[in-house]
């Protein structure tokens, strides 16, 4: 976005901002709401939020790369849909949680991201 102030942003150590002249910077992405601050063609300042999956963050210089696997607005977040997500990935770990099968274990996985993934999206739409 051109006219960036900031982005806030959580990695896997914590949340960061990055600034105008950031120190370099690759680090690995967790499910989060982040958002940028910037001016608008008004010059007035604007904040736009996503939910974010898992990816990487990449500063150098004035350039900032955000690769995930879901970067999702909040317009396109149906809240209904993300509760229903999330109760059915909590079903599925709950079933799967003591299982010593490699079938069941991957499933389990697949859940927590499922839950996980519902999550950033539910946080994101309270935002609205």
């Amino acid at each position: 976005i051109a006219n960036a102030i900031s982005l806030t942003i959580d990695t896997r150590m914590g949340q960061v901002t990055i600034l105008d002249s950031h120190s370099p910077l690759i680090t690995a992405l967790k499910p989060c709401v982040a958002y940028i601050k910037y001016f608008d063609e008004n010059n007035m300042p604007k904040r736009e939020d996503f939910a974010i999956w898992w990816g990487i963050l990449e500063v150098a210089g004035h350039n900032v790369k955000v690769l995930a696997d879901m970067l999702m607005d909040i317009d396109e977040v149906d809240s209904d849909k993300a509760s229903e997500a999330i109760k059915k990935a909590e079903e599925i770990m709950h079933k799967y949680k003591e299982s010593t099968d490699k079938i069941d274990m991957e499933k389990f996985v697949e859940a927590k991201e499922m839950l996980m993934k519902s999550i950033a999206q539910l946080k994101l739409s309270e935002l609205k």
